[in-house]
């Protein structure tokens, strides 16, 4: 199980990439517009700079929504391996057979 304090960063990252999605895309549609003055691309770009870190998209982690745990995910089902493999084994995700031989 991951920590609590990072699965409630990354959740916050979430929140503010969703709270300013629209702002960045604006200003990015207008930074890098070649027809536009210099000026008014570089004041975008500035504007870009000083939104908060955690609202851009790159920086939120995929994560298990059962145990947390940010690697080998799978993004069709967003479990880990681990947690996948628990409940294909259960019977519990529908089409998922695990192998025994």
């Amino acid at each position: 199980m991951a920590k609590k304090s990072s699965i409630e960063k990354n959740n916050r990252r979430r929140r503010l990439a969703k709270k300013f999605s629209g702002r960045r895309e604006r200003l990015k549609a207008i930074a890098n517009d070649k027809t536009m003055p210099i000026e008014e691309r570089f004041a975008a770009s500035l504007k870009l700079a000083e939104m908060p870190r955690n609202s851009s998209p790159t920086r939120i982690r995929n994560r298990c929504e059962m145990s947390g745990r940010p690697r080998a995910f799978y993004r069709k089902h967003k479990l880990s391996r681990i947690a996948l493999r628990e409940l294909g084994s259960k019977g519990m995700i529908p089409g998922l057979l695990k192998s025994s031989w």
